[in-house]
């Protein structure tokens, strides 16, 4: 399996990256295939990969999926993701299979106009439930994920209010939303979208590994940063909701192996 990554890091220190890197290790270790595997930094050096891998996963990265819109960079990715598009609208071609993560799937969901991306009132980090659609229940990547499951989300941004026309003229579906709180008059966030029978995304983590994001809030800049953000009560409860197996390990575990096997399966099709 030949993985292509496209890091949207722009070079700040991250645990994506290396979850990505690790799962994809472990992924080809337990299927006993060999793997080739290539990162490719997008905004630092406008780096994008050619077509002749199997698989690319777009990573998440910090600061606005706004203001980068006619940057050189996006122009680079988006002739990229529209080489891979019409790549697999041939007929008679091995497909090629692309996973979004946070910042990619928001940029992506900015440029097919799929649903306004604004900031949030305050920003999402933590453990949270999510909760699949009917959509999203039919899933074969969300199989032996229950409903809700739980995500290690990360973001100052978001996509809400899904623009179905859209959407439908291009064969999406959301998968998932945001949970209800109806104490909270704000809209729900789109967190997984299919947007063809190749390309899913979500606006959520799925590379996170409980044992390495426990790591992370343990160290002492991370837990001030949010405890006072959150509150330590939140903070104990990030901590509790890492350590139990059907959380965040379940989803560590299911979803990104899940696409990877989709992906293995096509090219021995």
């Amino acid at each position: 399996m030949k993985v292509a990554v496209l890091d949207l890091y722009e070079g700040v220190p991250n645990e994506g990256m290396r979850c990505i890197r690790e799962m994809l290790l472990q992924f080809a270790e337990a299927r006993q295939i060999p793997l080739q595997l290539n990162e490719f930094d997008v905004r630092g050096q406008g780096k994008v990969p050619d077509l002749g891998y199997d698989v690319y996963i777009s990573s998440g990265g910090p600061g606005s999926p706004v203001d980068s819109a006619g940057s050189a960079w996006e122009a680079s990715y988006f002739g990229w993701l529209n080489a891979v598009l019409d790549w697999n609208r041939k007929e008679g071609r091995s497909k090629k299979h692309v996973f979004l993560i946070c910042h990619s799937f928001q940029i992506v969901c900015r440029y097919f106009q799929l649903g306004e991306v604004c900031r949030r009132k305050s920003p999402a980090f933590g453990v949270f439930p999510v909760h699949l659609t009917a959509s999203g229940e039919k899933e074969p990547i969300f199989a032996g994920l229950e409903d809700p499951f739980y995500i290690v989300d990360s973001r100052h941004w978001q996509v809400i209010q899904p623009n179905e026309a859209n959407l439908a003229a291009m064969g999406a579906e959301v998968l998932a939303i945001e949970k209800e709180r109806p104490h909270v008059p704000l809209e729900r966030a789109t967190m997984a979208i299919r947007f063809n029978p190749y390309m899913i995304g979500t606006q959520f983590h799925p590379e996170a590994d409980a044992e390495g994001m426990h790591k992370y809030l343990r160290q002492p800049a991370c837990r001030k940063r949010v405890v006072g953000d959150h509150g330590e009560e939140k903070y104990e409860n990030m901590l509790e909701l890492l350590q139990q197996p059907d959380k965040i390990l379940r989803t560590h575990d299911t979803l990104l192996p899940n696409f990877l096997e989709t992906a293995l399966q096509y090219q021995h099709t």
